[in-house]
């Protein structure tokens, strides 16, 4: 290679950050569209988990897959100007690491397909829909690089761009789908207001069931769980930061009460500290507006500690 045709930083950096944002985008829009095909085809052990990596896809590809098509771009263009670069080496170690990649993963991605055919398995909608979303998306990415290397994008720079425009649309509709199922950033902060209400009520009332077996009684106020001593101190609405409704009904029976932005479904309660996955009860289910959850101790599972 000539001194004019040698690889520069610039090249390097450039094929580099092609490549890794390629990466980034490719598995970003197979995790939403996996994402998507659990929810239309609900997978009763995936729970409300879902949408935190929609929310992470939609954000990797909101960012890197403009970056990627903007590097694309300049790449070709650069090419198209300086037709001796195609022969530099670190375009051609990224392309041909990429078409590597690319054919190992369809290649399991069919082995995966077969064997569970062979096994008897049943083949769900849903299995099939992942292993046609992972041949079409990461084949389209190998034969788009296969070509490249044959020069195809140089010689046909307007069907280079109408794919650039195809796969651009196909992922903003993947991105736009995300906020029919987790909702608009308002809604999603609704949600985790309301889930921070539910995890408040869960601690009162872990509290109060602790009152109670101290000191034989519920409280006649709220303000009685306050204790410095042990440091818990009572928690108030996060929106209104106005204390939670407690009235004591009769005997060991009482209620905590609380108003919602939205109504819950299992999704929104089956976990309350996302990502972690804190399991609660399935009996903070509410409506929209207050809500009153009526509880009540019961003194053989929770005896009076002076008793135990």
């Amino acid at each position: 290679m000539s001194n004019e045709t040698k690889m520069t930083p610039k090249d390097f950096f450039l094929w580099g950050a092609a490549i890794i944002a390629l990466y980034v985008s490719a598995i970003s829009l197979l995790t939403l569209l996996f994402e998507y095909i659990d929810v239309v085809f609900v997978d009763s052990l995936r729970g409300a988990q879902f949408s935190g990596a929609i929310r992470f896809a939609m954000a990797s590809l909101i960012i890197i897959f403009p970056l990627y098509i903007y590097l694309t771009r300049i790449l070709n263009q650069d090419i198209r100007e300086n037709p001796e670069k195609k022969g530099m080496g670190v375009r051609k170690w990224l392309i041909f690491l990429t078409l590597f990649v690319a054919g190992i993963t369809i290649v399991i991605d069919l082995i995966v397909l077969i064997t569970t055919f062979l096994g008897g398995e049943a083949l769900t909608s849903s299995f099939l829909l992942k292993v046609l979303s992972v041949l079409v998306v990461i084949g389209g990415a190998f034969f788009y690089y296969l070509y490249d290397l044959k020069g195809k994008w140089e010689m046909e720079p307007k069907l280079s761009k109408y794919i650039g425009w195809f796969v651009s649309s196909v992922v903003l509709i993947s991105v736009v789908g995300g906020f029919f199922i987790i909702g608009s950033p308002q809604t999603q902060r609704q949600i985790r207001l309301d889930q921070e209400k539910v995890n408040d009520l869960s601690s009162i009332q872990w509290q109060i069931t602790n009152f109670y077996q101290q000191k034989e009684r519920l409280p006649k106020d709220i303000t009685e769980l306050e204790d410095p001593l042990i440091g818990f101190l009572l928690p108030t609405d996060p929106e209104s930061k106005e204390a939670y409704g407690y009235k004591i009904i009769e005997n060991l029976t009482f209620e905590l009460c609380a108003e919602f932005n939205k109504e819950s479904d299992d999704t929104e309660t089956s976990f309350i500290r996302e990502p972690f996955g804190f399991a609660i009860d399935s009996n903070w289910t509410h409506d929209e507006g207050v809500v009153c959850f009526e509880r009540t101790v019961d003194p053989d599972k929770f005896p009076p500690l002076r008793k135990q």
